[in-house]
């Protein structure tokens, strides 16, 4: 019992949580940003449900030049060093999400990893230095994440067709 309480608090100790949802989690600091902003059409929410998860949901619409609706969630800067891969734990519908990362909450890149979902509960791990650079949805020609801080995280769907969507995340973390 003594190992197992140790060997818990170790691996707690080499993890960094970024988000944990639960039934009182306060989500003022996230927020949706859709392609309206662009002219589009998309719409989305985002909310803690019954059971104390995050979820984003919506539809994207590819109307007047749309396709994207995102959450995106800022904090002050975390030093990050120690840590060289996000786990996730999520059950989306199906679809494929961007993970978005930022450095610095006021660079106009972020940096993006594909998350396949399957419709189940999954934990995917990625390590930061997968993380390629973008801008409005094009890759950029810079390198991959390689920064010691984090500021902001998000996640977006752009699938590049009109699509209802669901997305149920437990927690981010960093190891």
């Amino acid at each position: 019992m003594v190992v197992n309480f140790i060997t818990i608090v170790m691996l707690i100790s080499q993890s960094m949580i970024i988000f944990d949802f639960n039934k009182t989690s306060s989500i003022s600091d996230w927020k949706v940003v859709n392609d309206v902003v662009m002219g589009g059409r998309s719409s989305s929410k985002f909310y803690v449900n019954d059971e104390g998860h995050g979820v984003f949901s919506g539809t994207v619409s590819l109307e007047n030049n749309g396709g994207f609706s995102s959450v995106r969630y800022r904090f002050s800067e975390k030093n990050i060093e120690k840590f060289n891969k996000v786990n996730i734990r999520l059950k989306g519908d199906g679809k494929e999400y961007q993970f978005r990362i930022k450095s610095n909450k006021y660079n106009q890149e972020s940096y993006k990893t594909v998350l396949k979902t399957t419709g189940d509960w999954q934990t995917i791990e990625v390590s930061l230095s997968e993380f390629q650079p973008v801008f409005r949805g094009r890759i950029l020609n810079i390198p991959n994440f390689s920064s010691n801080k984090l500021e902001e995280i998000g996640f977006l769907v752009g699938n590049k067709k009109n699509e209802n969507f669901n997305l149920i995340i437990d927690s981010i973390s960093l190891n």
